[in-house]
Formats: C-alpha cells, structure tokens, sequence
C-alpha cells in the first residue's frame, strides 16, 4: 500500500504515496490505450498492463527502462492479474495461469474452474507460500486454496451460503478474509487450515456489493467498501483478550454469561454472538461508485485510502485507539493537473486545518518502447497450449536491483 496505479481511456499511470499533502506522479504511459488492469510489483519497475484494445494480450513492462519484458495471449478476456516476488496470476472467466515471475514461464493452467465472471481471486503478497484463493463454486461461497509454489491443492473452505464477492490475504498469508454477493457478513479464515476466527456483521438492513476488502499490513485491522456511502473497518481482537479487567456491571456480567453460553449452542447461534461492529468508520460524499480501499502508514501515522473510480484519492486519519468516525484530511485529483481539485476541496465540510497545495506530478523521462529492444512478441499461453521453451527469453527478469523490493520481514 505504498503506491497506487490507475488505468485510463489514454494509458495509466503510478503514483507513490509516500506523503498526505503531495501525490507524487512516478510514470505516466500513454502508449497503449484504455487500460483496464494495471498492476505493479509492490514498488519495482515490473508493471503489468491489459488494454480494451487487446483484452486477451497481457503486456510486461519494466517502465523505468521503457522497454516491453514480454506479453502473453490466452484463449479468452483477462479479468485480474495478481503478482507477487515468486508468481504471476493470470485469471480468465474459467482458468487460472501460475507464471514463474522469475523468467515468465507457465508452471500450471488451473482448467476448468467455475464460472468466474468478475475474475475474483486473491494471491498471497508473501512469495514464501504464495497461496492463491478463488470461488470454488458459482452458486455457493466455497472457497478453493492454492499453494502457487509447490502447484498443489490446499484446502476447500465452505465461507458462505451466497457466491463470493470479495476475497483478500493478510500480509503475511496466514489469514485470509471473504465476503458473499449479500455482503452482510465478512468472515476471516486461518490459512492453510481454513478454521473460522471471526465473523463481522457489516450490517442487516440492506445488500451491498463488497468491491474492496483489504487488511492492514500488521492484520490488526480489516477495511471493507462497497456501493454504498460507508466503509468499514474492523478490528481483528478477541473480547475475551480486550477487556480483561472490566468493571463487575451488570451488562458486563450478562456479556460474560452470554459469552459463556456460547460453549453450549449450535455453532450457527454461536456465530452469530461473535459478531462485531465495526471498530472504525467513513462517511463518503458519492455512492453507487466503486472504489477501493487501503490501510497504510503514511508519516508515520496509520490512514484510510479510499481511491474512487472517478479518479479521486481520499486520505482519512484512522485513531487505532479508539476508532470511531475517521476525518478526512486531504483529498486529491488523479486525473487533471490539480489545479481545478484545489478549489474544489475548499468547500469540504469541516474547514481543515492544513493549506491545500495542488497535486504535484513528475515529468517522466522515460523512454518510448518502440525505440527498446523487448522480448519474444508473440510468446503466450494461446489456447491453453503449454508455452515451447524458445519462445523465452534466456536470461531471468531483471530488475534494476533487489533494492526496489521492500524489505522481507522476517
């Protein structure tokens, strides 16, 4: 969560988010047209590009050098791409393709997987297990696990009643959070044993679409948006552990007897006493528009992002203590110059406390590929087939260095 990319009807470009005042532009491409899928790996060069124009082509770029690694056909329409420092995951309507990311080669076609229109699936950030998660049925909320590095089947976990909307790991692979279509409920699995630990209630008045789930990078916190004007976070704590020195009222008394006769009821009733509300909340000003959500540390203090699909970035301060309403404190264009935005955000409600600057964006300097040498044009999964082996190129994907990875935690 340290940099957004976005795609346009003109390219897409990559921002670092590494300060609230300032929006950094890293690189701008406007060489391929209508970008619906941009992904980059975490904060290196490597950056991945689908287009409208070529919705079956997957591009790799290295956008510091401006030159093209290599690009890849398949037998339908991509829908997402995931990546992570071991593999690349590339999600059709009804299979999966696990690439090495080392030198792009395809390790495994996952074939006839069930109906997966909106292409939901969910690839561990951390490349030592590498765990893959997609809907393992199209009228139920199964879940099917994946380990991408030794290619074999982890588990199946029955989450929901209802299809699944959302999927998301932790950071470091160990739990792993679905929502159904209803999206009144958010569960959270251990992985690879896919046991229950929590059970949030999003709420019961009406069905939402879940169109982004996220944790925090140390799994403390849960977010999750949808169509409406409400994102959620949820904290990961167990009451038990939470308030271990409460005061002997009544309703403590009689939360402690409820909690106790959780022993003795069905597991269904059960659930449903474990329930949480949401730690943390934000009120947007739109609704009906997707948008996707972030937990991250920015100067040193934990914020919401909220990035909306009009080109918009929200940055709220989230109070890890006590949660509550989080303030909104900066809000910027990612589409124009900023200059128009700046006018805009003075009739934002309270007043805030800091100027607003318009968003600052970098010149890039990076050269045209058409003038860069790149890697087999026509190397790909074409129909299913198995890739020949002359179709790569013979050394491995090279970076500029392993200092544009962020630091393995150990």
């Amino acid at each position: 969560c340290s940099s957004l990319a976005i795609g346009t009807t003109t390219g897409y470009r990559l921002f670092s988010l590494s300060s609230v005042e300032q929006l950094d532009q890293v690189h701008e491409s406007n060489e391929i047209p209508d970008v619906y899928i941009v992904e980059r790996l975490f904060s290196s060069s490597l950056v991945v590009v689908v287009s409208h124009a070529k919705p079956q082509q997957m591009n790799v770029y290295h956008f510091k050098k401006g030159t093209e690694i290599c690009n890849y056909s398949y037998s339908s329409n991509i829908l997402s791409i995931r990546l992570n420092r071991q593999r690349l995951v590339v999600c059709l309507e009804e299979s999966i393709y696990i690439h090495n990311i080392k030198d792009m080669k395809l390790l495994k076609t996952i074939m006839d997987t069930p109906p997966n229109t909106t292409g939901l699936c969910a690839l561990s950030i951390n490349h030592a297990n590498s765990y893959l998660a997609y809907p393992g049925s199209a009228s139920s909320g199964e879940i099917s696990l994946y380990d991408g590095n030794t290619l074999k089947t982890a588990c199946t976990i029955p989450a929901h009643d209802g299809p699944l909307a959302a999927l998301t790991f932790n950071s470091t692979g160990s739990k792993l959070a679905s929502a159904s279509e209803k999206g009144t409920v958010i569960r959270v699995f251990s992985i690879p044993g896919g046991q229950k630990l929590y059970e949030f209630r999003r709420g019961m008045k009406r069905y939402v679409n879940i169109s982004s789930l996220v944790f925090s990078m140390d799994s403390q916190f849960l977010c999750a948006s949808s169509n409406t004007e409400t994102v959620h976070v949820f904290k990961l704590e167990h009451l038990t552990d939470s308030r271990p020195e409460e005061p002997p009222t009544w309703s403590g008394y009689m939360g402690k007897m409820f909690q106790a006769a959780t022993n003795y009821l069905p597991a269904q009733v059960s659930g449903m006493m474990n329930q949480d509300r949401a730690f943390a909340t934000v009120r947007l000003n739109i609704s009906g528009q997707r948008n996707i959500c972030a937990l991250s540390t920015i100067q040193k203090l934990p914020r919401l992002l909220v990035t909306t699909s009009d080109g918009h970035l929200y940055i709220y301060n989230l109070d890890p203590q006590d949660g509550g309403e989080c303030v909104l404190i900066k809000k910027h264009s990612l589409l124009g110059s900023g200059k128009m935005e700046e006018n805009k955000e003075n009739n934002l409600q309270p007043p805030l406390p800091q100027s607003y600057a318009a968003t600052v964006a970098r010149q890039s300097t990076v050269p045209s590929t058409s003038t860069m040498p790149g890697y087999s044009e026509d190397g790909g999964a074409l129909r299913g087939e198995v890739i020949p082996e002359h179709e790569f190129a013979t050394g491995p994907v090279c970076l500029d260095d392993e200092n544009e990875f962020p630091p393995v935690s150990i």
